[in-house]
């Protein structure tokens, strides 16, 4: 049954678990591109208006759902704010605070489960690599995007996911200087060399 009221929820605390519960089923069967809001209110019951109350956004519900901290949309927001020539430093911050934050035995869980780690992909180049080509805007930008999510991508699995012992020692300062001048390149490319 529908709830219709829309704002705070009454006498039913467990709404929010159960938004969570029906969005992770649909985002591991149907991916993060075909799992709408809408359907995740139809499956849990609920008024579209919850799942902004609960998590913010599509990306808060997705990041929630699948215990994925790592994809908290307030960093992504910060991140894309500012001037263009920090940001490969902000996104670098924002992955570096996030996941260093997720217990590692999370990491190893999502890492072994195929049906996360396809989600985790999906958000990547549908939601991540969309957004940051949006920031960069020209006709050029969603090629610097993947690009760019390349590096973040790499970065993630060597960091987390499947850690390379030299990669996931770095404090994150380190992984700044390290990995910031491949992601800046990726962002903002010097002129093509004709060929």
């Amino acid at each position: 049954m529908l709830n219709k009221s829309r704002g705070r929820p009454r006498g039913r605390p467990d709404t929010k678990a159960r938004i969570a519960a029906a969005a992770r089923e649909l985002f591991l069967r149907h991916g993060y591109r075909g799992t709408t809001v809408r359907a995740v209110a139809a499956a849990a019951g609920v008024d579209q208006a919850l799942i902004s109350y609960h998590f913010g956004s599509k990306q808060g519900l997705f990041g929630q759902s699948l215990e994925l901290l790592c994809v908290e949309p307030a960093a992504l927001d910060g991140a894309l704010r500012g001037d263009r020539a920090g940001l490969a430093d902000r996104l670098l911050t924002a992955v570096t605070a996030l996941w260093d934050a997720t217990d590692p035995a999370e990491h190893r869980v999502a890492a072994l489960d195929d049906a996360t780690m396809r989600v985790l992909r999906d958000y990547l180049d549908c939601d991540l690599r969309v957004r940051v080509a949006e920031f960069l805007g020209g006709p050029d930008a969603t090629e610097r995007a993947t690009a760019a999510v390349g590096v973040i991508g790499g970065l993630i699995f060597t960091r987390y996911l499947q850690p390379v012992r030299s990669i996931a020692a770095l404090p994150p300062a380190q992984v700044r200087r390290v990995f910031g001048p491949a992601l800046h390149a990726a962002l903002y490319p010097g002129p093509r060399a004709r060929r």
